[in-house]
C-alpha cells in the first residue's frame, strides 16, 4: 500500500474501518432503533458493534497501544500510541437513511495524528492516509484542488443552526457570501469532499477528539490545510477548519481567525 514506516498500520486500519463499515450495513435502511446518550446525542447498535469490533482488533494486533473510542471511553490511557475511532461519524445521517455517514479511524503517536482513514461503507469510498504516504481515494492518489478564490470554492458544514449556535453566524455568513457554493454536505464526507478535490472549504465549530483525528493526516498529506477555530493545527482543539493551501489564509481571514502558527 505504500513505503511508509506505517505501511502495516495503514493496511490494518483500511481493512478494519471496512469490517467495521460492513456491520453498519447491516442495520443501514433497516428502521433500527435509536436511543440517546447523556449528551442527548442519538446512537445505536451499529455504532456499538461498529466500535465493538475495531477495539477487538486493535487489541489482538496492538495490544500495548492506547485506544479511544466514542462510544466505550479510553483503553490504556498513557500510552505512546493511541487509536482513536469514530464507528459512526454522522449518525444523524445514518438513521435517516442518508448515505453520507462515515467510519473512522486514527493513530496518534507523541501526541500527533499520523495516520487516518475515513471509510464510507454506503456510498463504498475511502479516503486513507499516513504521514510521508500521501493521500489516496479508492487507491488512486488524492490531492486537494488548485482553486485559488473564494469566489470559485464550495463550501461546507455540516449544520449551519449549529454554527449559529456556537456564535459564528457573522463569520458564515461572511464566507458563504463570497463562495461560489454552499452546501450542508456535513460530517467527515465534507472533509473527503475537501481532500480528494471535490470541495474547498468545510468547517465545523465543534468537534471531538474521534471527529478530528483522522481528519489531519488526510487533509494534510492531501496538500491542504487542517486547523481549528483558533488557527491552530491540531485535531485536539476547537472545531475544523479544512481548505485546500491557496485558499488558507483566505478562508480563516473571512472567519476571523488570527491565531495559530
Amino acid at each position: 500500500m505504500s513505503s511508509t514506516s506505517y505501511a502495516t498500520e495503514l493496511e490494518f486500519a483500511v481493512e478494519t474501518a471496512w469490517q467495521a463499515g460492513r456491520v453498519t450495513t447491516r442495520y443501514f435502511q433497516t428502521g433500527t432503533e435509536v436511543f440517546s446518550k447523556e449528551d442527548a446525542s442519538p446512537v445505536t447498535a451499529a455504532d456499538r458493534e461498529s466500535e465493538q469490533l475495531m477495539r477487538e482488533r486493535i487489541m489482538r494486533y496492538y495490544p500495548q497501544d492506547g485506544v479511544l473510542g466514542e462510544e466505550f471511553g479510553e483503553l490504556n490511557a498513557g500510552s505512546k500510541r493511541r487509536w482513536i475511532l469514530d464507528p459512526i461519524d454522522g449518525t444523524k445521517s445514518f438513521v435517516h437513511g442518508v448515505p453520507l455517514y462515515g467510519v473512522l479511524l486514527a493513530l496518534e503517536e507523541d501526541g500527533e495524528a499520523v495516520l487516518g482513514v475515513l471509510h464510507f461503507p454506503a456510498l463504498a469510498e475511502t479516503v486513507w492516509a499516513a504521514r510521508g504516504a500521501g493521500c489516496w481515494f479508492d487507491g488512486k492518489r488524492a490531492r486537494v484542488s488548485n482553486t485559488a478564490t473564494v469566489e470559485e470554492a464550495l463550501v461546507c458544514a455540516t449544520d449551519v443552526e449549529f454554527i449559529e449556535e456556537q456564535g459564528r453566524r457573522a463569520a458564515w455568513d461572511r464566507l458563504r457570501q463570497r463562495a461560489r457554493l454552499a452546501r450542508t454536505w456535513g460530517d467527515c464526507y465534507g472533509y473527503a469532499l475537501v481532500a480528494t478535490g471535490r470541495a474547498e472549504i468545510m468547517l465545523d465549530p465543534t468537534l471531538a477528539p474521534w471527529d478530528s483525528a483522522a481528519l489531519k493526516p488526510v487533509l494534510e498529506e492531501a496538500g491542504g490545510v487542517f486547523t481549528d477555530w483558533n488557527g491552530v493545527p491540531t485535531h485536539l482543539g476547537a472545531g475544523g477548519i479544512a481548505t485546500n493551501a491557496a485558499l488558507a489564509g483566505e478562508v480563516r481571514a473571512l472567519l476571523g481567525v488570527t491565531g495559530g502558527n
